[in-house]
């Protein structure tokens, strides 16, 4: 779309966070630039990953050429074929001397929504394997398994971000999008927010009511919100009566959970819970809105689920000016989730294990239902199994740094190194790229064209501002290439955008992540199509106007078969790790503001990386003083599963109890060498917020 452009502009979106920001990028005298665009997610405004996005696209070690490990054990530059050519016979050998589930695929939500699609299909088709999970199963599963359980859909935000910024009051559980995301916070500055959160976090700093949870502990705490509702009187009987279903059972689990209770696990006050309950039952407009805080727990779904009782007690989900919703973390982290990349997922949300969902997908593939394989393990599951007896031999990863982002780190890169191959797909030398056996370059974001869904579910058009640099290839090239290789027809492999998304279009229709109203046509015509949005008009095939897209869902029926959306009967349980003499301290990860996820873009960016050059470790003085600690000196923090080098960072309204660590650090930095691999046992979503540890001094070397 150029209308109203400069010559050599683009309007596309920023390639980071899932608020997926509108942006100009501009091309002149070979540099690119990039100014915000009035979209409404950010309102003309970007943050400083945004602003610096375009020097990623010529750093230093820009991947160029695919790299093959050779017999001396270094990387070397080879030609596209020698290398295709290498991991296709492999891959076919493996696969004849132990099976199609022998090799693996691991994809990231970064990818567009074509890649993921084509992705998936390449690994159920041409591959033939079950084993293919990605890295949102780190991000947002544990809140999408929850809300498929209350509402029979998954849409992070099932309203428009711009709503939030009418409303009264706004509840953010585990969120701190300050930092993570802080053009929403344009959003967020009229209403009272209420932030529950270990860390005074710039999120928390900002709120009304700053509900200050022990680690582990935010089911309690919404146990807790919810009996406080119920004995005030607050619940919207009628609401209940009529929408849902299950509150006696959720009710009378709650009741158990009386402030005074809360408040001794918590550690939040009775007061600040019932002045919490009375904020949100009074406000007009209010929103309950939950993060990687909140869900990133071994009884992560659980915790979801006991904030959408909460908000279904009070009346919140379904109508306008009120709801439950998930602020969705990775740029495609929507879209890459319903999409098929998913270990348990076919597109448009559809289950694998659903006779009629493999029917469709398998027609639109022209496959027999029986070629598609089965369910297959979580992502970390998947990491741990690689290279075990019986585990897969070959991995092909697209869009993912395993190394530095999954939890027990140090356990996954020894799985990784035990691998026969190891094919990495990326456009720098990320830490996984650089154990590969064969790395091949792709383009970024500014040099390919296709579609992204935002966390709001609305399906928004990348642009292309600039051709790939020479000898590099797209993701769905690369698809094609190996693909064929492997004895696929190479028309079941476009490596067109829009051919593919085309095909999502037809593999999505009728699902619940229904995308076959939507066409590059309309979304470059300026229209807001957010999904569901049903194929003509919804249609009966006799032109009637396309449908609108559906920006707010629920305002009529729940999308269960009743119409009547779910409460879950959950009980409180600890984490699965508690401190100990060996390990006294709570540690936790997270981001911050100058880095996104592990940190291999935004480390390149000499801006960023200036403001945070390396790991650190934020401690309260007091727990610092008794561990022999040192402001700015490096420390070393210990779990049962590794230890991390950080330098220290007082900071005083830290918990005496907690240390905390950002995760976008490599090697010895990597928070995710403490992190404990304990699985939600619906969502898989490990444990990553609450590991026992203990921190000392690190001896001068």
């Amino acid at each position: 779309m150029s209308d109203g452009l400069i010559p050599g502009t683009v309007r596309t979106h920023c390639p980071y966070c899932a608020l997926q920001c509108g942006t100009e990028l501009r091309s002149e005298d070979g540099s690119v630039s990039v100014a915000p665009s009035d979209f409404p997610v950010n309102r003309g405004g970007l943050c400083q990953k945004g602003w610096t996005a375009p020097e990623v696209l010529s750093v230093r070690d820009r991947l160029r050429t695919p790299l093959v490990r050779g017999a001396d054990g270094a990387l070397h530059p080879a030609g596209w074929d020698e290398a295709l050519d290498l991991v296709a016979g492999r891959l076919r050998e493996i696969r004849r001397e132990s099976g199609p589930d022998a090799v693996a695929v691991f994809g990231g939500g970064g990818l567009t929504n074509e890649k993921a699609y084509l992705l998936g299909k390449f690994a159920r088709l041409a591959l033939g394997t079950s084993r293919i999970d990605y890295n949102g199963r780190f991000c947002m599963s544990s809140a999408a398994a929850a809300s498929n359980a209350a509402f029979g859909i998954d849409r992070g935000l099932p309203f428009p971000v711009t709503d939030l910024g009418a409303a009264d009051v706004v509840l953010l559980a585990g969120a701190n999008p300050a930092e993570t995301m802080p053009p929403l916070m344009r959003h967020l500055d009229g209403p009272a927010l209420i932030v529950a959160d270990p860390r005074r976090t710039p999120t928390a700093a900002r709120a009304k009511l700053h509900l200050r949870t022990a680690p582990g502990t935010d089911l309690a705490l919404a146990l807790g919100l919810l009996h406080t509702a119920v004995l005030e009187g607050l619940v919207d009987e009628a609401y209940v009566a009529e929408r849902t279903r299950g509150f006696e059972e959720a009710r009378r689990r709650a009741l158990a959970w009386s402030p005074e209770r809360t408040e001794r696990v918590t550690g939040v006050p009775a007061a600040a819970l019932r002045e919490a309950v009375g904020l949100l039952a009074g406000a007009d407009r209010a929103y309950i809105l939950t993060g990687r805080g909140a869900e990133q727990h071994s009884k992560g779904t659980d915790t979801v689920a006991a904030f959408v009782n909460l908000a279904l007690a009070l009346g919140l989900p379904g109508r306008e000016g009120g709801g439950y919703g998930c602020l969705t973390g990775q740029g495609n982290g929507q879209g890459g989730r319903e999409l098929g990349q998913k270990a348990d997922q076919l597109p448009g949300y559809r289950s694998i294990t659903d006779p009629a969902a493999r029917e469709k997908v398998a027609a639109v593939w022209g496959v027999p239902e029986s070629a598609l394989p089965g369910a297959g393990p979580s992502a970390y599951e998947l990491l741990d199994s690689l290279g075990r007896d019986g585990g897969p031999r070959a991995l092909f990863v697209a869009g993912s740094n395993p190394v530095v982002s999954a939890p027990r780190a140090g356990s996954v890169t020894e799985r990784l190194a035990a691998l026969d191959l190891l094919v990495v797909a990326d456009f720098v030398p990320s830490e996984t790229a650089r154990m590969a056996h064969v790395v091949l370059p792709v383009t970024q974001w500014a040099e390919e064209e296709g579609t992204l869904t935002n966390l709001e579910g609305r399906v928004l058009r990348r642009r292309a501002l600039l051709p790939p640099p020479p000898g590099v290839r797209t993701d769905l090239e690369v698809l094609h290439g190996l693909a064929v290789r492997l004895g696929e027809p190479a028309d079941r492999y476009p490596t067109d955008p829009r051919a593919v998304f085309e095909e999502i279009r037809r593999a999505t229709s009728g699902a619940r992540a229904d995308y076959a109203g939507v066409t590059y046509e309309r979304l470059d015509a300026g229209e807001a199509l957010y999904w569901p949005c049903p194929g003509d008009g919804g249609g009966d095939g006799r032109g009637r106007a396309p449908h609108p897209g559906t920006p707010r869902m629920f305002l009529e029926r729940f999308a269960h078969a009743d119409g009547r959306a779910r409460f879950a009967a959950v009980e409180y349980r600890e984490a699965a790790e508690r401190t100990s003499a060996a390990y006294p301290l709570l540690g936790s990860t997270g981001r911050v503001l100058a880095h996104y996820q592990s940190g291999a873009q935004t480390r390149r960016v000499a801006a960023l990386d200036a403001v945070e050059p390396e790991a650190f470790v934020e401690v309260h003085p007091d727990t610092a003083r008794q561990a022999g600690l040192t402001e700015g000196e490096p420390a070393r923090v210990s779990s049962a599963r590794g230890s991390v080098l950080a330098r220290v960072r007082l900071v005083a309204d830290m918990r005496t109890d907690t240390v905390f660590l950002p995760f976008h650090f490599p090697g010895d930095g990597r928070a995710n060498l403490l992190t404990n691999p304990a699985l939600d046992p619906t969502s898989g979503m490990p444990e990553f917020k609450v590991s026992a540890v203990r921190i000392e001094p690190e001896p001068a070397r």
